[in-house]
């Protein structure tokens, strides 16, 4: 899949939407509010992100928008060193592709596609290879949640991706890539290339497992998030021994730190269980996940739910399970109860 090809079906749309500039504005003249600029742009993402990293995508969306379309949008149209404009374009499309993994996690796939694409296009025109190989790892992941009638669009993104980054020296930034491309090796049959790619990835953030998170996004890839993707990644090849330690190491780590995160965690830990045959485990599991998901507003919280439901209608005669079954409706959208 060509760069240009892929961006240039939505490009309209991306500049329309958004209320952003033509490409050439990178390249214009100075203005010394540049690099504050950048700055401000760079914390609203972080401010923003933190939020719906606790609460969900559902928080806050419609802040975001209207900070790119009233406030970083004019500012793209201003006037700055090519190094400046190149960094607040880099730095916008980390914002953009914030919008839409905040989309994506409210359900809304197709919005989340079209941030994603512009996220790259920004990125692309500021020759900013990490941003731009995050954007490509969104529409990766976008494809393997579809499953598999979508297994070799999202193999050939997650090779993209990794092609895309390969110049980056940053070790979690190579072991967030490689973990999406094991991921949808994995999805795609080819058990080999899978672990293989894992393997890269742990190689890689083994090298500074405690490295305080950086300003960019893959930067934030920590050995606590490389260990529930290499945990899921490992039950979806079957070995749900590793994937079980896996889970629960990144409990031990990642799921500290946010609420969000250690839901899905809990949730996915809890799947395993069941798949092992250990029902009273996943009874706990789920448990936990039901009290420390209540009042996220995310559609991966909703969708776990609604696993947990399906997987636990055969167990209807256990009280625990048929209990856990009614708590989790409250997790699903109106629609679904």
């Amino acid at each position: 899949m060509l760069r240009r090809n892929f961006i240039a079906a939505t490009s309209a749309y991306a500049l329309g939407a958004l209320n952003l500039p033509d490409p050439e504005s990178v390249t214009r003249r100075a203005n010394k509010a540049g690099a504050g600029r950048v700055a401000a742009v760079r914390q609203m993402t972080k401010g923003l992100g933190d939020a719906a990293a606790e609460l969900g995508g559902g928080h806050g969306r419609h802040l975001a928008v209207r900070y790119l379309v009233q406030d970083v949008g004019p500012w793209l149209n201003g006037t700055y060193t090519e190094r400046t404009g190149r960094e607040l374009f880099a730095a916008s499309s980390q914002l953009v592709h914030l919008a839409g993994w905040m989309a994506q996690d409210e359900g809304n796939e197709g919005l989340a596609q079209r941030y994603y694409v512009h996220a790259y296009r920004l990125a692309d025109q500021a020759d900013a290879p990490e941003p731009a190989a995050t954007a490509l790892r969104g529409l990766a992941v976008q494809a393997i949640g579809l499953g598999p009638k979508s297994h070799a669009v999202a193999l050939r993104l997650s090779e993209r991706c990794v092609e895309e980054a390969k110049s980056l020296d940053d070790p979690r930034a190579v072991s967030y890539y490689q973990t999406t491309l094991a991921d949808a090796a994995a999805l795609d049959g080819d058990r080999r290339l899978a672990i293989r790619a894992l393997t890269a990835s742990q190689t890689a953030i083994e090298k500074m497992p405690d490295a305080p998170p950086g300003e960019s996004w893959a930067s934030h890839f920590t050995i606590g998030r490389w260990a529930h993707h290499s945990g899921m990644i490992l039950a979806r090849l079957g070995d749900l021994d590793a994937a079980t330690e896996h889970l629960r190491q990144a409990l031990d780590i990642h799921g500290l730190d946010r609420r969000r995160s250690r839901a899905i965690v809990l949730a996915d830990l809890g799947q395993v269980h069941l798949r092992q045959g250990d029902i009273d485990a996943a009874l706990s599991t789920w448990t936990a996940f039901l009290g420390c998901a209540d009042g996220i507003h995310s559609v991966k919280i909703a969708e776990a739910a609604n696993d947990m439901a399906v997987r636990l209608d055969r167990y209807a005669h256990i009280p625990e399970a048929a209990d856990l079954r009614q708590r989790g409706r409250s997790l699903l959208p109106e629609a679904a109860v």
